[in-house]
């Protein structure tokens, strides 16, 4: 029975829970169970909350046995957090010796709607750490593995979280999306990962990368289980000076009428500068036979140009680092985490130790990359240069938007890669988020969708979808029939 409960999507478990065919207690038991016998291996769990996921199972139990409405279309389905949100009752470390043991005095506002949702927190899970990276080996905690080949990199930032779901450690997950960190590790294990448009999901708890990046979003193995997950996390938080006082967009009512499988009268567009003949043939070949799919389905596809989109790798690395070099500016060994100190140091000396000894290598590169970037003398050449082009890069969406309802393209070039093949080339590394990092620096949203595996090596290829912002909905439509017309894909 507890094979076959963590086989099941969120959706199933949810219906079978609320209709007390079986306990949230049993589901989250089974999916510890599952957690201790794989992930020895895998380590995409940074911490697991074993107690705590039972207790708040037990509670859902409790209330739907005195008759009580569940507390949300998911209640009792548990779940695995990305370690960059703060929990009250486990540590939060970002994936840093810097941060290591560290318990939040607070609930992120996405744990908060979690808990109240009823949905029980498995644990914590891997990532690179401070959110900086494509394949989760920059964890200070050592690299997660791909289920479907555990030579390989589960992709990254996030690699935890979409290596649980591929391996049935969790039916749902929790990642964030700074430059494609929930839709690259989906594309890369056959999972389905979204990034909604910022703003729309609570920063508040969110251990900052590049403030005006990061988003959390839903990952699941289907578009009706990530879109579920939407719903439950979205909406507007006073708390986040961020956050968009919006509506929450109808995703799961878009993800059940895409399911019908009829695209009639959406226009789909084709981004040329993210579709090279420098991607893997296997990556070109599956986006291809997605796209002939998308038209039997009764979508209108045709070409656009987006220009600026070759400079928004460029733009990217210079934005971003010029951020993290602001945030991280906070771990100082004065207030909380590690801190390094010989009981005869200055200050100055205690921060430069301790930073020396906390961060992770990547992570310093960022950060000197970063403030080089902001100095005197260079702020004008370097960041203000790449702000115009952001402003560029939203440009081009909005005149693709005025031809287009949704633009596709591969949502990385390449196939997961070998551990360590790359730790040492950190611009091959960067390339693998070509296709994902437009949309972080327009603030919309996009999803990666699986599209089988590539015929170069039997790995997973995703495909991405982009809408405007606060259009969502748009992405679970497309992506829900193109799920039903691809047809099920074998689990590693």
């Amino acid at each position: 029975m507890t094979a076959d409960l963590t086989a099941l999507d969120a959706s199933v478990l949810a219906s079978k829970i609320h209709a007390r065919e079986v306990s949230s207690v049993e589901v989250t038991q089974a999916h510890l169970d599952r957690i201790a016998a794989v992930d020895g291996e895998l380590n995409a769990f940074l911490h697991v909350a074993g107690e705590q996921a039972l207790t708040a199972a037990k509670a859902v139990d409790d209330s739907l046995a005195a008759g009580n409405a569940p507390a949300s279309a998911l209640a009792g389905v548990p779940l695995a957090l990305k370690d960059v949100f703060t929990t009250t009752d486990m540590p939060t470390t970002c994936g840093s010796k810097i941060l290591e043991g560290w318990v939040a005095p607070y609930d992120a506002t996405l744990t908060t709607r979690l808990r109240e949702a009823g949905i029980p927190v498995l644990g914590k899970t891997n990532m690179d750490e401070f959110a900086m990276g494509s394949s989760t080996e920059n964890s200070a905690y050592g690299p997660t593995l791909n289920p479907w080949d555990t030579t390989r990199i589960p992709g990254g930032s996030g690699g935890g979280s979409a290596a649980a779901l591929a391996s049935n450690q969790a039916p749902l997950a929790i990642g964030t999306d700074t430059g494609g960190s929930i839709r690259q590790p989906a594309a890369v294990t056959a999972t389905v990962g979204t990034k909604p448009t910022y703003g729309t999901v609570s920063r508040y708890g969110l251990v900052a990368c590049a403030s005006s990046l990061d988003q959390g979003g839903p990952c699941g193995r289907t578009v009706l289980d990530t879109a579920l997950l939407h719903e439950v996390i979205a909406g507007y938080d006073p708390r986040d000076s961020t956050s968009v006082n919006a509506p929450v967009r109808p995703v799961v009512e878009a993800a059940r009428q895409g399911a019908n499988g009829d695209l009639k009268g959406v226009r789909v567009g084709i981004v040329k500068e993210l579709h090279s003949e420098s991607y893997q043939p296997g990556v070109i070949a599956s986006f291809d036979t997605a796209v002939a799919q998308l038209k039997e389905l009764g979508a209108e596809v045709v070409e656009v140009s987006c220009p600026s989109f070759l400079h928004a790798l460029a733009a990217y690395y210079l934005i971003l680092p010029s951020e993290v070099s602001s945030n991280l500016a906070r771990f100082d060994a004065m207030r909380y985490g590690m801190r390094v100190d010989d009981g005869n140091m200055s200050a100055d000396q205690v921060m430069a130790a301790t930073r020396a000894a906390g961060f992770g290598k990547e992570v310093k590169r960022r950060i000197m990359i970063g403030t080089y970037a902001l100095s005197s003398g260079y702020y004008d050449a370097y960041y203000g240069q790449a702000l115009k082009v952001r402003t560029l890069i939203a440009r081009d969406f909005d005149r693709a938007y005025e031809q287009v309802d949704v633009l596709v393209s591969p949502t990385s070039p390449f196939t997961p890669w070998k551990i360590g093949e790359k730790v040492d080339d950190p611009l091959a590394m960067y390339l693998s988020d070509l296709c994902t990092l437009p949309t972080n620096l327009a603030g919309h949203c996009a999803m990666s969708v699986p599209s089988g595996l590539s015929a170069d090596d039997g790995l997973p290829v995703g495909l991405q979808i982009m809408a405007p912002a606060l259009a969502d909905e748009r992405l679970y439509r497309v992506g829900a029939a193109y799920e039903a017309a691809r047809g099920p894909i074998a689990r590693p």
